[in-house]
Order: structure tokens, then sequence, then C-alpha cells
């Protein structure tokens, strides 16, 4: 049975797609990323296409392509789009998947449906949580982790990018148990090259 990896931040530029690079790098997944809001001349699975480097992952193409950075209930709104829940058919691949979010948990993806109680349950078998460090944070991730929980979902452990801050990141673990599957700084480095080293870190 082939894991199925949604990655989801606790709020916006946390870095998602750049972890979501790492964790592809460090399984050899695949990628696909069901909505793609705005940055439609730079699309997500393009960059992280273009910054691994093994061989084995496979890019599936986004299911709804909307052109404005919104929630994806307004941009598909904007572009004369109504987003249907049933429409997410996971890839057939029987490689591990991982598949990235738009947004965080509770984004909704028409008037209808969010992201934790429509879509997660119906492509995923687990999640990754991305958290960055900057005041108000530690809140973020907390009630991020408890609505997953709350939701009976999968949580195979956090992340924690950009610059440290080990009084956060040692609190956020000892509250909630979640187990911490790597830290990674700010890239200082050629990125292809960067990913790869800190995709050999991850404990996943």
């Amino acid at each position: 049975m082939t894991r199925k990896i949604f990655i989801s931040g606790i709020g916006t530029e946390v870095g998602k797609t750049f972890c979501s690079a790492i964790v592809v790098e460090a399984l050899k997944a695949d990628y696909w990323k069901p909505v793609q809001a705005g940055e439609l001349d730079d699309l997500d699975s393009l960059w992280v296409r273009d910054f691994i480097s093994n061989d084995k992952s496979d890019f599936h193409t986004e299911r709804y392509l909307l052109s404005e950075p919104m929630s994806p209930h307004a941009a598909a709104k904007i572009d004369g789009i109504e987003i249907e829940i049933s429409d997410f058919v996971v890839p057939k691949t029987d490689n591990t998947l991982v598949i990235e979010g738009a947004g965080g948990l509770m984004v909704p993806i028409n008037e209808k449906g969010d992201m934790i109680v429509d879509l997660i349950p119906q492509v995923a078998d687990e999640t990754i949580l991305i958290s960055k460090n900057y005041l108000g944070s530690i809140n973020h991730t907390l009630m991020s982790i408890e609505l997953l929980k709350s939701r009976g979902i999968k949580i195979t452990g956090i992340i924690f990018n950009g610059d440290p801050n080990p009084e956060t990141e040692a609190i956020i673990l000892k509250t909630t148990g979640v187990k911490c599957l790597g830290k990674v700084p700010m890239a200082d480095s050629d990125i292809k090259e960067f990913i790869k080293e800190q995709a050999g870190k991850l404990d996943i």
C-alpha cells in the first residue's frame, strides 16, 4: 500500500512548497498539488521538479489552476469556476505520493467545504505539518495539531522551517507529543544541493 502524505502549514508563507520538495527528495516520492492558486507562470510543481535530484519522482497535473493568489473558494469564484470535492481523484501511482495543500487546514475549498474536513480525508492517509518560528507560531501550531487530532487525522510529524527557536520548538513538541521530523534552517547554499542535504537529515 503506497503512502499518501498531505503537507499542510500553520499559515501562509511558512515554506510548504520548499519543505514538500525536501520530503519528495527524502522519499523519492511523487508530487501532486491539487489546487494551485496564483503564480500560474511559476507552478509549485515545476519548482519542486526543478530542485530535486532524484529521477524517480513523477509530477502529477493539478486538478484546478486558479489565477488569483487567494483562498481557493474566492479565487475560483473570480475565475468563474465551481470547485467540486468529488473532482479530486488521487493520481494513480505505485510510489509514495506527497500532496501539497493550498494555505492552512481551515482554508475553504468552496462554499461548503474546506481542506481538513473535505479534502485531506479524501486524498491522504497521513499529514505532515510545516511550522515556522514567528510571534504567534506556538498558538498557530498547537491549534493546527489539535484540529488534526480532533478530526482523527494521522499526524506523521512536524517540520520546523526557517530560523531556529529552541524554546518555541521544545514547548510545541512537549505539549503535543508529535514527532519532529526535521528542522530546516535558512538556505545558505545552492538550493538544489541544500534540498538534497536536508532530505538526508529528515527522520521520516
